[in-house]
């Protein structure tokens, strides 16, 4: 089991965007800071803690109750307080807003939708994929998913700055309302019934890229109008998830041109 033993560096917590302390956490959401997440230490009752979890949630951050030795070796002040806020490092944009991008540029929507991407490298990867890609935007799922934090800023290279990204609390009927409005579903899967380069991506389209361990959900499956498969001619079956986008990013791209 690992073991909290080390806090890091001041400079280092304050690069990852992490807010430390009651009263600082709670000026924070005063001033109108976008807070990604809100770790709390589980088991705490006082009403302070209560407080700050109530105006987080309100404000549209993830409220996560963590061990006290994460907490602990998260912090760089040692006064943590039982409460660490993660600052997003921008707003999250809506659906609409990247519907809009599309319409604007007169082009049929091209987006990437990341369910439940823990992994801040391969999200900011992804991110950065899209922006290079032309993709209008990207979603992801309010719980069980990397957010924009100042990791996922640095990985995607300055993309976060371009790319709107919106983050949904259900992707499932999220997925649907795109189909609604004329987008086509495609996910990927190893087990994919459609072949890559079969699969025809010129039309309105958002591309599903499934978790780093398990792939899609169930009901995000099954809410695909097509399941992906790329082609693997290596002993392996898998690919990474930011991989995963690229391919299915540039075959798009390569169909539009």
């Amino acid at each position: 089991m690992r073991e909290y033993r080390a806090s890091r560096s001041e400079p280092q917590a304050e690069a990852d965007g992490h807010i430390e302390g009651r009263n600082a956490v709670i000026e924070a959401l005063r001033a109108g800071v976008t807070i990604d997440k809100v770790y709390i230490a589980r088991g705490e009752t006082d009403a302070a803690l209560g407080h700050i979890a109530s105006k987080a949630r309100e404000a549209g951050a993830v409220v996560v109750e963590a061990d006290r030795r994460k907490l602990d070796f998260m912090s760089s002040t040692h006064a943590h307080q039982g409460v660490i806020a993660v600052a997003a490092v921008r707003a999250y944009a809506e659906v609409d807003d990247i519907l809009n991008a599309a319409r604007e540029k007169g082009e049929p929507p091209l987006i990437v939708v990341c369910d439940e991407l823990s992994d801040p490298h391969n999200l900011g990867a992804v991110i950065r994929t899209a922006e290079c890609a032309g993709a209008h935007g990207v979603i992801i799922p309010k719980r069980r998913s990397a957010g924009l934090t100042a990791v996922v800023a640095k990985t995607s290279a300055g993309a976060v700055a371009h790319v709107p990204v919106a983050r949904v609390p259900n992707l499932p009927a999220l997925l649907k309302e795109l189909k609604d409005e004329g987008v086509w579903v495609f996910g990927t899967a190893a087990d994919g019934d459609t072949p890559l380069y079969k699969a025809d991506l010129k039309g309105p389209a958002a591309i599903v890229i499934g978790s780093e361990g398990d792939g899609m959900g169930r009901l995000v499956r099954e809410t695909c109008d097509f399941k992906v498969s790329i082609p693997m001619k290596g002993k392996l079956n898998s690919l990474n998830a930011s991989a995963a986008a690229a391919i299915l990013l540039y075959e798009a791209v390569r169909q539009r041109m």
